[in-house]
């Protein structure tokens, strides 16, 4: 799938009341090549998709938010939700990709907003997003919060819970997952699995380990485990991320970052031995 470089151009120049020639001086290019976009006799060059997006963000125009507003106001009945990718997505959205590692294994992945898929993948050459029409219909879900289980289903999955994977509260976790078409729950990052780390090796409780990934406050995902989920998907679009974009991302993950360190030790403090350690959950 390719970008739709054609509406964006012709959207960047009437938002800033520009001409094709205008477009073409400030970004350095020929007047023919704007023309050739807009009419769709040419797909420009990684080069000049790059000059195009960076100007409009130079500019402040914010086109990816503009669509995910536009797309969720044309479909009220639908969920909009978003896929950040490293590379083109090829052929049917499959659940059978990425690591078993994962937070919830293998399956496609996806979030609530543009924003939020936009600041997990920005650091990546080639990322770019896919707004994605999601019919939440005649599926099987299960749903997480920030709480105990939600914390034993991560470490489950990476890997760090051998030493209790059989244990019935663990396997009804598991099970239920397993017996879903999708998840939704909170997102994970490195920062939350070496809290969950901690909490898994014993150092801290469950309420501790809880309070400080409630800190990070990354937002929520959907996870599609089956065929039958991924059917319920459609591309709507795929959007380009200009390094400029990325680099503004790059810069609010730092500073959240910074944030929810502070906040995760405050909440290290304030609820140190309140709550259970691993041990005696599952004993």
């Amino acid at each position: 799938m390719k970008y739709n470089i054609k509406e964006d151009a012709m959207l960047i120049r009437l938002m800033l009341n520009i001409s094709q020639a205008e477009l073409a001086s400030a970004i350095g290019v020929e007047k023919r090549t704007i023309l050739r976009i807009e009419n769709e006799d040419n797909y420009p060059s990684n080069e000049t998709l790059e000059k195009i997006y960076n100007f409009a963000y130079k500019k402040g125009i914010k086109l990816n938010d503009i669509k995910e507003m536009l797309y969720k106001e044309e479909n009220p009945d639908s969920k909009i939700i978003f896929h950040g990718a490293r590379e083109d997505i090829n052929g049917n959205i499959s659940p059978f990709y990425g690591r078993k590692t994962n937070d919830f294994g293998t399956g496609f992945y996806c979030g609530e907003t543009n924003e939020q898929a936009s600041s997990f993948i920005s650091r990546y050459q080639k990322s770019s997003i896919y707004m994605i029409k999601f019919v939440d219909s005649d599926l099987k879900k299960v749903s997480f919060d920030v709480d105990q289980e939600w914390m034993l289903a991560i470490a489950y999955y990476r890997g760090t819970l051998d030493e209790y994977k059989d244990h019935p509260l663990i396997r009804k976790i598991i099970k239920d997952i397993e017996n879903a078409d999708y998840v939704y729950a909170p997102i994970a990052d490195n920062r939350m699995y070496r809290i969950i780390d901690q909490f898994i090796d014993g150092y801290i409780t469950d309420e501790q380990c809880k309070h400080c990934l409630a800190a990070t406050n990354l937002g929520k995902q959907y996870v599609f485990l089956t065929e039958k989920a991924t059917s319920k998907l459609t591309i709507l679009e795929k959007c380009y991320l200009s390094s400029l974009k990325k680099e503004h991302y790059q810069e609010i993950k730092e500073a959240d970052i910074n944030d929810g360190d502070n906040k995760t030790k405050l909440a290290m403090i304030k609820y140190k031995n309140q709550g259970k350690y691993i041990g005696e959950i599952l004993s």
